[in-house]
């Protein structure tokens, strides 16, 4: 009896194991943010179907549209993210531009203060050189990884 508990202990501290157990943690964590994520999504939509009953603000119509789509390109990040076991950068980037964009026309631009409109604007730059460069890098990265030898 101590022997086969003594066995089971054992296998469950393997490497190989205590990996799976993990990626397995991880994938519920990760499918459990995809349903909320989700759940948002329809509550944000109902609002915003509700909203076009009363007397309509683009700004916030704007607002609410984009960041159901900040929503859904999350919920593809994630979904690509359990699918192959790696984040997408460009998508990453994607997000974070129309998210610095949607804050920007939820507080409208000429009540940002000036420092923080060339705050947001560096950050643009620096994210739009990102995603310009980043298919020159990953080919350069690959060129750079000896091939795999069977």
């Amino acid at each position: 009896m101590q022997l086969n508990l003594k066995g089971k202990l054992s296998k469950w501290f393997q490497r190989e194991q205590i990996v799976r157990n993990l990626e397995v943690f991880q994938d519920i964590i990760i499918v459990s943010l995809c349903i909320s994520l989700f759940c948002v999504m329809v509550l944000r939509l109902v609002d915003l179907f509700f909203n076009f009953f009363r007397p309509l603000e683009v700004r916030l119509v704007t607002s609410d549209i984009l960041f159901i789509l900040i929503l859904v390109e999350l919920f593809r990040l994630l979904v690509d993210y359990l699918q192959e076991r790696r984040i997408s950068v460009g998508a990453a980037v994607e997000i974070s531009i129309v998210s610095s964009l949607r804050e920007v026309i939820l507080e409208g631009v000429l009540e940002v203060k000036s420092e923080q409109l060339l705050g947001i604007s560096i950050f643009l730059v620096v994210l739009g050189a990102l995603f310009v460069i980043l298919p020159w890098m990953s080919k350069l990265l690959e060129s750079m990884i000896p091939p795999h030898v069977n």
